[in-house]
């Protein structure tokens, strides 16, 4: 295998101004989104900033359905993408994706 075979995830953000984001079962609803509607998604709570959730795609179509969702159930919401093309992404904490970072 080579890193040509990896897939390649888009990250967005989603963040909020006062609504609470966290223990509201947004993960999962996401999660469930993408197998109603039959697309790849990723999602995690960022442990590197306050009030943020992240969510991956392999498509900006399918990023497209996950923004208008949340457009739908949640007032204040931005989301914003913050990365293309990450193979192999951590979504919790983004300067884990950098890879000069690391040696094996």
């Amino acid at each position: 295998m080579t890193t040509s075979d990896l897939l390649s995830w888009n990250i967005y953000q989603i963040t909020t101004e006062a609504t609470e984001i966290h223990g509201v079962m947004l993960r999962g609803r996401i999660r469930k989104l993408g197998l109603e509607q039959g697309f790849n998604v990723l999602c995690e709570n960022a442990t590197d900033e306050e009030r943020c959730v992240r969510f991956a795609v392999l498509r900006s179509e399918d990023a497209k359905l996950v923004t208008d969702y949340l457009k739908r159930i949640i007032s204040d919401v931005n989301i914003t993408l913050i990365a293309e093309g990450v193979n192999n992404p951590v979504l919790s904490k983004l300067k884990v994706n950098k890879e000069d970072r690391y040696t094996l």
